[in-house]
C-alpha cells in the first residue's frame, strides 16, 4: 500500500498558487558521458512561485538532471548534451549566454557546505559585489539582513570576521544558503541540502525553502519522501534516467498515477 498522504505528512494545499509561465523548462533534454546516455529525453516544466521535487532511487539521474540546469556540466570529458533547457524564454544553452550571469540567476546549494576560505563577511558579499549588486558601503547592512533571513545572524555576529569553519555543519549550510540568496537568484537549485544534517538544521532549512517559493522557482534533489511531501508543491519522479510522472505532491502522495512511481514509493523498487 502506498502510505497516506498524512503519514508522510503532505501539507494541506493551501501554499503559494502557481504563476503564469513555468520559470524553467527542459524539453527533450539528453545527457549523455562518454558512450553512455544518463538522461534520456527528459520534458518537465518547473512553475515560477513552486517548489519541485526530484526524486527516484540512487542513480536514476536525478542530480545529473540537477546540474544541467546551470550547465554545471560544462568542461566534463566525455560529456555532450542535447534538448533544450529554458529559464523564462531563454535558451540556457545558446552559445551567447554569459555562464557566470546565469549561474547567478539559477542559484546552487549542493548536498555538503561548502563555505569558502574567507570570512563569514566575504562569503556572503562576495559573490554579490562582483556582480555589481552590493557597493562596499552597503555590505554591513545587507550582510546582517540576508544572515537574519537565514536564521545565522544572532550565532555569527561577532565573529563575522573569522573563517566559518568552526560553525557547525547546519551553520555551514545556512552560510552557502546565505551567499546564494545574496546575489537575487531566480531559482534555487538543492542537491540534498539536508542529508548530512541534524533533524534541527533539517527542520530550520526546510522552513526557509517553503518561504522561498514566495520570490523564486525551488527545485530540490532528495531521497527522502518525508521531505518532499513536506516541502514540495510538484513531484517528479525519475528511473533509469527517464521521467515517469509529474504530478502536484498532495496528489501523487494519496496515489502515485504510474505503476513504477508506486512502486518506488512503496519501496520495491530502489
Amino acid at each position: 500500500m502506498v502510505a497516506s498522504a498524512a503519514a508522510l505528512g503532505v501539507r494541506p494545499a493551501t501554499h503559494a498558487t502557481q504563476t503564469a509561465g513555468p520559470g524553467m523548462t527542459v524539453e527533450d533534454l539528453r545527457v549523455r558521458f562518454d558512450a553512455r546516455e544518463v538522461l534520456h529525453g527528459i520534458s518537465a516544466a518547473f512553475a515560477r512561485g513552486r517548489i519541485t521535487a526530484l526524486i527516484g532511487p540512487t542513480g536514476c539521474g536525478k542530480t545529473t538532471l540537477l546540474r544541467s540546469l546551470n550547465r554545471l556540466h560544462d568542461g566534463r570529458p566525455g560529456a555532450r548534451i542535447s534538448g533544450r533547457v529554458r529559464l523564462g524564454e531563454e535558451d540556457v544553452y545558446d552559445a551567447r549566454t554569459n555562464v557566470r550571469e546565469l549561474r547567478r540567476r539559477i542559484g546552487m546549494l549542493f548536498q555538503r557546505p561548502n563555505p569558502f576560505p574567507q570570512s563569514i563577511r566575504e562569503n556572503v558579499a562576495l559573490a554579490a559585489r562582483i556582480h555589481g549588486l552590493w557597493s562596499r558601503a552597503e555590505v554591513p547592512e545587507r550582510t546582517e539582513k540576508v544572515l537574519r533571513e537565514v536564521g545565522l545572524w544572532d550565532a555569527v555576529r561577532d565573529r563575522l570576521s573569522s573563517a566559518p569553519f568552526a560553525l557547525s555543519g547546519g551553520q555551514q549550510q545556512l552560510l552557502c544558503l546565505a551567499r546564494a540568496l545574496a546575489v537575487e537568484p531566480e531559482v534555487l537549485l538543492l542537491d540534498e541540502p539536508t542529508s548530512s544534517l541534524d533533524p534541527g538544521s533539517m527542520s530550520r532549512i526546510e522552513e526557509l525553502i517553503a518561504a522561498l517559493r514566495e520570490r523564486m522557482t525551488v527545485i530540490i534533489v532528495t531521497h527522502n519522501l518525508q521531505q518532499a511531501a513536506r516541502v514540495a508543491d510538484e513531484v517528479c519522479v525519475l528511473l533509469d534516467g527517464s521521467l515517469v510522472e509529474q504530478a502536484p505532491a498532495a496528489a501523487f502522495f494519496r496515489g502515485p498515477s504510474d505503476e513504477r512511481s508506486r512502486a518506488y514509493v512503496e519501496g520495491r523498487i530502489g
